[in-house]
C-alpha cells in the first residue's frame, strides 16, 4: 500500500471492531467500508439491524425479484404434486407391502436426481418419521465401483440396466428419477426391469417422454428443472410417509432378543 493511499485506508476502517476487516459483529449490523454484518442483533436496541447487502443501489431488488420468481414457479406447478397424491399413495402402498414381504426397491438417477434417488433409498433403510424395521433399498449409483467397471466395459447407458439385472427379483420395485425423461440409461434401466419382472415407476419432468413410456407408470410434473427437482423432493417424502404407515400397520417382525444367538466361534488368540 502506498503511503498516499493509507489515510484512506484508515479512515475506511476508523471505529470498527474485531473480525472481517474489523465489522464489529455486536455492533447491531453497521455497515463499515463495505461490510455489513446483515443478522447481529445489538443487545441494546432488541431488534436485528436492517439488511444491507454488498451490492450497488438497486441490486438487491433485483435479486429478491428474482428469487420471488422462483417461488412463483414452484407454487404454479404443485397443483400438479397435489393431483398426483393418489397415485403417490397407491405406490407407497404397494410398496410397503412389498417391502414388509421381503422384496426391495432399487432407485437411480443422474446427476440432482441422482441425490433424490439416493435420499429416497437412505430414509427406507433408516427412517422417515417414525421407528419402524429396516427396509431394503439400494441406490445404483452409490456403488462407484459397479458404476465405474460397468460403464467402462459395457457404456454409459448400461450403468443402471445391469445392475437391475444383478439385482431384481419377480415383483420388487425400481423408482427412476430425471427432470428431462430422456436419460438412455434410465430408460435401459426400466426395459431390463421389465425384463427381470419388476415394476418400474419413474418421476420426471413434463410428459409424455421417453422413460415415462418406459416404466409400468409415472408421474410427470410440469415446470422448469428446479421446480421439477424440488417436487421431486416432495413426491419421495409422501412416498416415505405412505410406505411407513404401512409398515406401521403390518405384523411386527420378530424380536431380536427372541433370536437364538450364533454358537460362539473359538479363535486363535492374538498377540501383539
Amino acid at each position: 500500500m502506498t503511503p498516499a493511499a493509507r489515510p484512506a485506508r484508515r479512515r475506511a476502517t476508523r471505529g470498527m471492531g474485531p473480525g472481517l476487516g474489523g465489522a464489529g459483529l455486536g455492533g447491531g449490523g453497521r455497515v463499515e467500508a463495505g461490510l455489513v454484518d446483515a443478522g447481529a442483533v445489538d443487545p441494546g436496541a432488541g431488534a436485528p439491524a436492517e439488511p444491507v447487502g454488498p451490492h450497488a443501489a438497486g441490486r438487491d431488488d433485483e435479486l429478491t425479484a428474482e428469487l420471488a420468481a422462483h417461488v412463483d414457479r414452484l407454487a404454479r406447478a404443485l397443483p400438479a404434486l397435489r393431483a398426483a397424491a393418489p397415485t403417490l399413495a397407491r405406490w407407497g402402498e404397494h410398496l410397503g407391502r412389498r417391502l414388509v414381504g421381503g422384496g426391495r426397491l432399487l432407485a437411480a438417477g443422474n446427476g440432482g436426481s441422482a441425490a433424490e434417488a439416493q435420499h429416497l433409498t437412505a430414509e427406507l433403510v433408516g427412517r422417515f418419521d417414525r421407528d419402524r424395521r429396516a427396509l431394503s433399498a439400494i441406490a445404483l449409483h452409490a456403488d462407484t465401483s459397479s458404476l465405474s467397471a460397468i460403464g467402462n466395459d459395457y457404456g454409459f447407458t448400461q450403468v443402471f440396466a445391469r445392475q437391475v439385472r444383478a439385482h431384481a427379483r419377480p415383483g420388487d420395485i425400481l423408482v427412476l428419477f430425471s427432470t428431462s425423461g430422456r436419460s438412455p440409461n434410465l430408460v435401459e434401466a426400466a426395459a431390463a426391469a421389465r425384463a427381470m419382472g419388476a415394476t418400474s415407476w419413474a418421476l420426471t419432468g413434463p410428459g409424455p417422454n421417453a422413460l415415462a413410456r418406459a416404466c409400468t407408470e409415472a408421474v410427470c410434473l410440469p415446470g422448469d428443472t428446479s421446480s421439477v427437482q424440488e417436487m421431486h423432493l416432495a413426491a419421495l417424502h409422501m412416498l416415505c410417509r405412505a410406505v411407513e404407515q404401512v409398515v406401521a400397520d403390518a405384523p411386527p417382525e420378530p424380536d431380536d432378543d427372541a433370536l437364538v444367538p450364533p454358537p460362539p466361534v473359538d479363535r486363535p488368540r492374538v498377540v501383539s
